[in-house]
């Protein structure tokens, strides 16, 4: 099944770099090891946090591209995770970023819509959709949109504010509004988040309590999030630095802020970025349910 399965991998990843290599991307590789990720709460990279780490993401390095003039990035990138592991989750995984300028993340949603029915047309039988838990998803049939405000009023019967404020948004998120995403025969697109759980995202014109991020769920399975980027770099590094207290108040050190991408960000032009687990896209098109199934090795094989 193994053998099977890293097969299938290698098809799917590359379809996906087909995909953008047919869309005009230009493929990029940029270091692994970093002197500072981008500081988040509940994110904690590999390395001394007082010298250089691996990346939990290629996005700093990605955006600065976009800020010194390219348009259309994408990486298939290894990134490390500290104390991640788990049915969905290995500390060390495969992410796919993709970044656009000259748009917001509509123009991202599209683009997941179009990747995943390449890779489905590509890399899965005729018929056949992906499979999660059994469940058949297909990525053509209709999208469902649904606002993080709705989800949780439809599915949950709470206000997202209140959940916020009583600090209960993640235990209802996972316990009731992706349960609620696993009965949809097509991927869902959750969008519009409270502008708190968005650090790095632009906040929408019309509304400063809400950001333009979203995330793609196939199956109820988290697979992919995206946003609209800030690009205000006084903004960004207040955010950061709120970051850091948030981890200082909850018993973890704060995190080097990246300087140099804070210097450059204010060259970004309007554009919009987002990242995708690999190893989680190759789970539904294998229809298997855990991430060991994926992978040449897992940690307790070392």
């Amino acid at each position: 099944m193994k053998t099977d399965a890293l097969w299938l991998r290698a098809k799917v990843i590359k379809a996906v770099r087909d995909f953008f290599w047919e869309q005009g991307f230009l493929e990029v590789e940029t270091p692994a090891l970093i002197p500072a990720n981008v500081p988040e709460e509940h994110i904690n990279p590999i390395g001394p946090l007082s010298s250089w780490q691996l990346q939990t993401s290629p996005e700093i390095c990605m955006k600065r591209l976009l800020c010194s003039g390219h348009t259309k990035l994408f990486q298939i990138s290894r990134c490390w995770r500290s104390g991640e592991r788990g049915a969905r989750h290995l500390s060390e995984f495969t992410m796919l970023e993709w970044y656009r300028a000259g748009c917001d993340y509509r123009t991202l949603m599209a683009d997941c819509t179009e990747l995943l029915q390449y890779v489905a047309t590509t890399c899965l039988p005729v018929g056949r959709g992906f499979k999660r838990n059994l469940a058949q998803i297909d990525p053509f049939a209709p999208w469902k949109h649904i606002s993080v405000q709705e989800a949780f009023l439809h599915f949950a019967q709470v206000d997202v504010w209140d959940c916020l404020k009583k600090g209960l948004y993640e235990e209802i998120l996972t316990s009731v509004i992706e349960p609620a995403f696993a009965a949809f025969d097509s991927p869902v697109v959750l969008l519009d988040y409270p502008a708190e759980l968005a650090a790095l995202a632009r906040t929408k014109p019309d509304n400063g309590e809400l950001a333009e991020r979203f995330e793609l769920y196939v199956g109820g399975l988290e697979l992919a999030n995206g946003f609209s980027e800030l690009n205000d770099p006084v903004e960004q590094r207040r955010r950061f630095e709120k970051a850091n207290c948030t981890r200082m108040n909850g018993g973890q050190a704060a995190l080097p802020l990246p300087e140099p991408f804070l210097g450059a960000l204010a060259a970004m032009p309007e554009s919009a970025g987002i990242a995708l687990g690999i190893d989680r896209l190759v789970m539904l098109t294998a229809g298997v349910d855990t991430i060991d199934e994926v992978v040449a090795f897992i940690p307790e094989e070392l």
